[in-house]
C-alpha cells in the first residue's frame, strides 16, 4: 500500500461517525449472508538494487546537507538542491520503498545540519566545500561507470 494510499485509510478509518438520524433504523427482514472478503493480492517483491544505491543513497544526504547548508550561509540556492532531488528520485525511485530510502537520506542530511546550526560558520563553510567535492566525484564515478556510455 502506498503511503498516500495508507495515510487516507488511516483518515478514514479514524474519522469520528456519522451523526446519527433522527428516529428507528429501519432493520432488515433477513441478515444478509457473510461474505468473506476476498485476500488482498500479495505484494510484489522489491527488486534487488542497483550495484550503485550506496553511492545514491550518500549523494541524496549530501544533496540534501547542501539544500540546508548553502541556504543558510547566504547562496540563496536550497531550492536548486531539492530540485536535484527531485529529478534524481525521478529517475531512479524504481518502487516506493526505494523513493522513501532516497528521500529519507535527503532528509537525514538536511535535518542533520539543521539541528546543529543556526547560522553559518566556519566549520559550515567547510562542510559546504566538502559536500561539493563528494558530491562532485560521486557523480562524475557513477556517471563513468553506470551511464553505459
Amino acid at each position: 500500500m502506498s503511503a498516500r494510499a495508507f495515510a487516507l485509510a488511516a483518515l478514514i478509518a479514524l474519522a469520528p461517525p456519522a451523526l446519527a438520524q433522527q428516529g428507528p433504523r429501519p432493520r432488515p427482514a433477513t441478515p444478509a449472508p457473510q461474505q468473506a472478503a476476498p485476500a488482498p493480492p500479495a505484494p510484489t517483491p522489491e527488486p534487488p538494487p542497483p550495484p550503485y544505491e550506496p553511492q545514491l543513497l550518500r549523494l541524496s544526504q549530501i544533496m540534501g546537507s547542501l539544500a540546508f547548508l548553502r541556504e543558510l550561509c547566504g547562496a540563496r540556492d536550497g531550492d536548486a538542491w531539492r530540485l536535484r532531488m527531485t529529478a534524481l528520485l525521478e529517475a531512479e525511485a524504481t518502487t516506493e520503498a526505494r523513493k522513501e530510502r532516497l528521500a529519507g537520506a535527503y532528509n537525514r542530511g538536511y535535518r542533520g545540519f539543521e539541528l546543529t546550526y543556526r547560522a553559518c560558520t566556519p566549520a559550515a563553510e567547510t562542510a559546504i566545500a566538502r559536500y561539493l567535492a563528494e558530491g562532485g566525484r560521486i557523480a562524475r564515478d557513477l556517471a563513468g561507470r553506470f551511464s553505459g556510455g
